[in-house]
């Protein structure tokens, strides 16, 4: 990937924005995501087929939901819009935002881990990629980067670490920058929801609760900076300060797009996700509910009919209740 020419102007002249030229299909635009997209829907399907062949089951929902997640990265990466993003800001807003709060969610709904663990060969030598697989899991790496003391922090920094600072401006005199930077959103996208999600096993499994507020920590910080950026009165970044001509558009006035579809995109994965953690507590209970039936046609209601009989042990033991003597020494009354 060659480098672009500096800021500003570092871009040819592009027909007016509109939605169909933006995603229009564009493979040249970027076509490390584009292999990258090929492989990712490949090695999942090949994974799916494996477990078919040997007579195991793969929900259907899992693999549209993996699909569609590496559909929407496409989208943004291998079309038109990949162009319009390296002279609107609001379009690599719109990259941003489906890269790193739309794109991870949908993936992980697809389960990539698990059918990973289950597709994989067992070990058959030293060493095999399930094996590696479960160790990388497992290593002090991994439960470092999944904890949410480093995976909020992380999510937070890159918004008003990266658009803030002359780190952007700096990224984006490249084409290789420019494709690092989306790389580093659909990471930072994983990483966050990773633990948030559940589907996939991990080495931070918090209740749903803890789930709800690790998601409800993130997300102020997200609109805030939607905010600041849509009421900012100055450009914060140079990269967009001298757009082509033949856009027509105005840098200010696209600026406050861009904060406008930052600030709004951070309710879609707070709905996504709410009701995602809604089904999996619901199918969780149901689990539970399951398990303690099957317990009781097992072993007879055991545990029920030792509370009784508990129940029963103490009123043996405090025995029948013994008549008090009335007042002035005199006998109990008796029934006649």
């Amino acid at each position: 990937m060659g480098d672009m020419p500096g800021m500003p102007g570092m871009g040819h002249d592009l027909p007016h924005f509109t939605l169909g030229r933006a995603l229009a299909f564009h493979p040249s635009a970027n076509w490390p995501f584009l292999i990258a997209c090929v492989l990712m829907l490949g090695f999942y399907l090949a994974g799916v087929v494996r477990l078919r062949r040997r007579g195991d089951s793969w929900p259907l929902g899992r693999t549209i939901a993996w699909t569609l997640g590496v559909v929407t990265i496409a989208m943004v990466t291998c079309t038109g819009l990949d162009e319009y993003g390296m002279q609107l800001l609001s379009a690599h807003m719109m990259q941003h935002m489906v890269l790193s709060m739309l794109s991870p969610i949908i993936l992980l709904l697809g389960a990539p881990i698990t059918l990973a663990l289950r597709a994989l060969p067992a070990a058959k030598g030293r060493f095999s990629p399930r094996d590696l697989l479960v160790k990388l899991l497992h290593s002090r790496y991994v439960k470092v980067v999944s904890h949410p003391a480093f995976t909020i922090p992380l999510f937070i920094g890159s918004l008003y670490g990266l658009y803030f600072t002359p780190l952007f401006d700096f990224l984006m005199r490249s084409q290789t920058g420019h494709t690092l930077m989306m790389v580093h959103f659909l990471a930072v996208g994983l990483l966050f929801f990773w633990p948030i999600m559940g589907v996939d096993p991990g080495p931070h499994r918090p209740g749903h609760l803890m789930r709800m507020l690790e998601l409800f920590i993130g997300m102020p910080f997200h609109a805030f900076f939607g905010i600041a950026v849509m009421m900012a009165s100055g450009l914060l970044v140079t990269t967009f300060a001298h757009p082509a001509a033949s856009l027509g558009t105005d840098p200010l006035t696209d600026q406050h797009l861009a904060g406008g579809l930052a600030w709004a995109f951070s309710e879609i994965p707070t709905f996504i996700v709410l009701i995602s953690l809604t089904f999996q507590w619901a199918k969780s209970e149901e689990r539970v509910s399951r398990r303690k039936d099957r317990t009781a046609d097992r072993d007879g209601d055991r545990e029920l009919n030792a509370y009784n009989a508990y129940l029963a042990s103490l009123e043996r033991r405090s025995g029948p209740t013994t008549a008090q003597p009335q007042p002035g020494g005199g006998q109990p009354a008796q029934s006649g």
